[in-house]
């Protein structure tokens, strides 16, 4: 890895954090790590989302459940999924309401600008997490970039059970979602929070959930990196971060 001066911060601060969908569930036998199954989550209001889990070959593993950005798919995650994968977290990427494969949900007036419904999305793969005797119970993080960095600290803040959340791009309100709320709730769980300076808003943020934040929480502030999953694609050593704090707080 190339030396940790890339990047443009690096801080960490202590401070005082439906239904399920197809697929082999309990009592099933584990799928091998070459073996990635397309699964189709419902979530409680019965919209169908389309996900993809990619397990590992020594279980019950930690599990990660990913979150895009707005307009993007599931296959944004396709590298970091491959990382995880092979550091023995399972993976199981999906796509939003609207978004990708699966289906629309809301298509009335303001539905594009509040996206709040898709709690109920992140709420059915943690769900659909939950029933799988592969995945280790209580040993779950959500994963999210830009909006879906706000729904997964929502979601999260709502359930206990998460043990850590990875921001890429969070805002203090992206699309009907509070994150300033939503880290409050959170509490004295882990996060790793991550935002470029030349993402004014997301920078901004940052700082501003490491300010209300009760756990223990790292906050990386990149160089002209992006917004979102782009900073993945400019900041290579960003994946190695990634892993290497989930490996920290899931195992």
């Amino acid at each position: 890895m190339r030396p940790f001066a890339r990047f443009g911060l690096a801080l960490t601060l202590a401070a005082g954090t439906a239904a399920a969908g197809l697929g082999p569930a309990r009592g099933e036998s584990a799928p091998t790590p070459s073996t990635a199954q397309t699964v189709v989550l419902r979530t409680s209001d019965g919209v169908s989302l389309v996900a993809t889990l990619h397990p590992t070959s020594r279980t019950p593993a930690p599990a990660v459940a990913l979150v895009h950005m707005q307009t993007r798919s599931r296959t944004d995650w396709s590298e970091l999924v491959e990382r995880l994968v092979d550091a023995g977290i399972a993976a199981l990427a999906f796509d939003l309401r609207g978004h990708g494969a699966s289906a629309s949900g809301s298509t009335g007036p303001g539905a594009a600008a509040n996206m709040s419904p898709s709690l109920l999305d992140v709420k059915a793969a943690h769900a659909f997490l939950s029933t799988r005797t592969d995945v280790a119970p209580g040993r779950v993080a959500f994963v999210g970039a830009s909006v879906g960095a706000n729904l997964a600290l929502a979601a999260a803040a709502a359930e206990p059970a998460i043990r850590g959340v990875v921001l890429l791009s969070a805002g203090i309100d992206y699309r009907g979602i509070r994150g300033d709320a939503a880290i409050r709730k959170y509490g004295r769980r882990p996060a790793l929070i991550i935002a470029s300076l030349d993402d004014p808003y997301a920078t901004r943020s940052a700082r501003e959930f490491a300010k209300l934040g009760e756990g223990a929480y790292e906050l990386r502030l990149l160089n002209s990196a992006g917004h979102g999953t782009v900073m993945l694609a400019r900041e290579p050593d960003l994946y190695a971060t990634i892993v290497d704090w989930l490996r920290r707080t899931l195992i």
